[in-house]
């Protein structure tokens, strides 16, 4: 059984906030207060659609590295996520 009690912090678009452990890259990008991880090529946002990492519009930077699954990635303290909000 996967534990969610210990909180962790992590980096959204350079805000940091706290998530419980064990929840995911997709719940701390919606906890940050936005719902874009990343941009179509026509500039309309995307953000986690099937949540089982099937649709790939939940991609976003994680640690320097492009194209992580945020509904499939859990967050651990430090993490750095960048998506791709900025218009």
């Amino acid at each position: 059984m996967l534990k969610l009690d210990l909180a962790c912090t992590v980096t959204v678009d350079q805000v940091r906030i706290a998530v419980p452990g064990g929840a995911t890259v997709a719940a701390a990008i919606a906890a940050a207060g936005t719902l874009c991880t990343r941009r179509s090529v026509t500039g309309q946002p995307r953000f986690a659609l099937c949540g089982i990492g099937h649709c790939q519009e939940c991609r976003v930077t994680i640690d320097g590295k492009p194209h992580q699954l945020a509904c499939r990635t859990r967050c651990r303290d430090g993490m750095e996520i960048a998506t791709g909000g900025e218009a």
